[in-house]
């Protein structure tokens, strides 16, 4: 079976045309979207596949890290501080508990385990983004199950080089502030500045993995060529605003532990990759709207 047929030719214009949209027009029809392909429930679904493939990611972490430092435990603990301001303060807490427990457990196999495990169940999320997408593009998945779990893992192990760089690159970075600001005495408003880029640099890494999965994941033949397109720029600062509102919100009404006690830093986490998967849906609906709007076949609405 092949691809399902998109519009070819004059209709394979930039993306940033909107499709003839106004932006007024495509938000509408994006708020539309959100309810008729059912995003909130595939949002849920995201969540889920999320948290499996958290905890074997760590462990792939934790067996990357510790070929090259004495304790992996220690470094991998060290890049999370460098992005906890894009993660709520329980969720930061659960991690570094997480973290601990299984570099003091952890045996001989670690690497090979963290290595197959992790890849694996991070693909089996990806598989579900993949899914999700031809539901928002309402494309039919014509691909075999091989090819489609072959993409998968390749944007897995994509997406797992570019995270790994982007932290190291932190990490790195911040080292090498800290001597350049003891050997020619920065001041301190220029390490701040310079530390700050953590923040674009997430963002850039979060924006390239959408782009990525838009482009490669849906069953659509005719794709158009585009580093950042509307849905990934839009998805990432959306992003990039849920979690500081997320963390916000926390700071002043933080009703999850009361009710839940020690499960109050799951269900935050929870929370977190509800919204994250959430995010992603409407950069791809974005996407998939403009599609639509340029499709000669597209009703008028």
């Amino acid at each position: 079976m092949t691809s399902a047929p998109q519009p070819t030719g004059p209709q394979l214009e930039s993306l940033w045309k909107f499709g003839g949209l106004s932006p007024l027009r495509l938000f509408f029809r994006v708020v539309r979207g959100l309810f008729d392909d059912d995003l909130f429930s595939r949002a849920s679904g995201l969540a889920f596949d999320f948290i499996v493939a958290l905890f074997p990611l760590i462990v792939f972490m934790l067996a990357v890290f510790g070929l090259f430092a004495s304790r992996g435990s220690q470094f991998l603990t060290a890049l999370l501080v460098n992005i906890s301001d894009l993660l709520p303060p329980e969720t930061t807490a659960l991690f570094d508990r997480i973290v601990d427990e299984l570099a003091n457990h952890s045996g001989g196999g670690k690497l090979t385990f963290g290595i197959v495990a992790g890849v694996w169940f991070a693909s089996t999320g990806v598989s579900t983004m993949i899914s999700t997408l031809n539901a928002v593009f309402r494309v039919p998945e014509a691909r075999s199950w091989l090819r489609v779990r072959a993409t998968a893992l390749a944007l897995t192990l994509v997406m797992a080089v570019l995270l790994l760089s982007a932290l190291l690159m932190v990490f790195a970075g911040n080292h090498a502030v800290d001597w350049l600001a003891a050997q020619f005495s920065w001041s301190a408003f220029l390490i701040s500045a310079w530390k700050a880029l953590r923040w674009p640099a997430a963002a850039i890494f979060v924006m390239i993995s959408f782009s990525l999965v838009y482009y490669c994941g849906p069953n659509l033949e005719n794709h158009r060529k585009h580093w950042i397109t509307p849905g990934s720029l839009f998805g990432m600062l959306l992003w990039l605003a849920s979690s500081v509102g997320l963390r916000i919100y926390l700071h002043f009404f933080n009703t999850y532990t009361t009710t839940y006690g020690s499960l109050g830093a799951v269900m935050i986490l929870l929370l977190w990759l509800y919204i994250s998967g959430l995010t992603f849906l409407i950069g791809g609906e974005i996407n998939a709207e403009i599609e639509r709007a340029s499709s000669p076949q597209a009703p008028i609405s």
